[in-house]
């Protein structure tokens, strides 16, 4: 598994927590940025690893900012990325058995160091389930292709 790892400066110190998790399970990741604490935007850096993930250049992604709020509602932006903003292991655990979500968003200013490595150790562990829960993914993919679609229409 690849994994795509980036933050802005509400999330740096937790993003570098989370490197050193992957590093301990053997996780092959790209750091995207940033790499300070200077205030940056994040979109800028939720794009690119949004981006990477749904060409299928990594596996997953992690985005972290100060409540991953924002993280989240730019990484969703990107057709084929179902990324998720969670902030206790059960929700980890069903985003990806129940969601397939590709995208992990955390809030370096709202979830501790501890919670956020034990979510990511879960999320990075958990699969898909399928079953019904593919009808209900596929019922999104169809909605982006129809956006998709309505939009070169124009």
């Amino acid at each position: 598994m690849k994994v795509a790892i980036a933050a802005d400066h509400g999330g740096y110190e937790l993003k570098e927590h989370i490197k050193r998790v992957m590093d301990d399970l053997r996780i092959e990741y790209e750091d995207l940025g940033t790499n300070g604490l200077e205030s940056v935007d994040y979109p800028d850096y939720a794009f690119p690893v949004a981006n990477r993930v749904a060409k299928g250049e990594v596996d997953r992604g992690i985005l972290i900012c100060g409540t991953g709020i924002g993280m989240s509602i730019a990484a969703n932006k990107v057709e084929g990325v179902r990324a998720a903003l969670v902030h206790d292991c059960y929700t980890a655990r069903v985003t990806r058995q129940h969601n397939d979500s590709n995208v992990l968003c955390l809030g370096g200013r709202t979830t501790g160091f501890n919670v956020a490595e034990e979510i990511v150790r879960i999320w990075l562990g958990e699969e898909f389930e399928g079953g019904r829960h593919e009808r209900r993914i596929q019922k999104i993919i169809q909605i982006e292709n129809r956006l998709k679609d309505q939009l070169q229409e124009g």
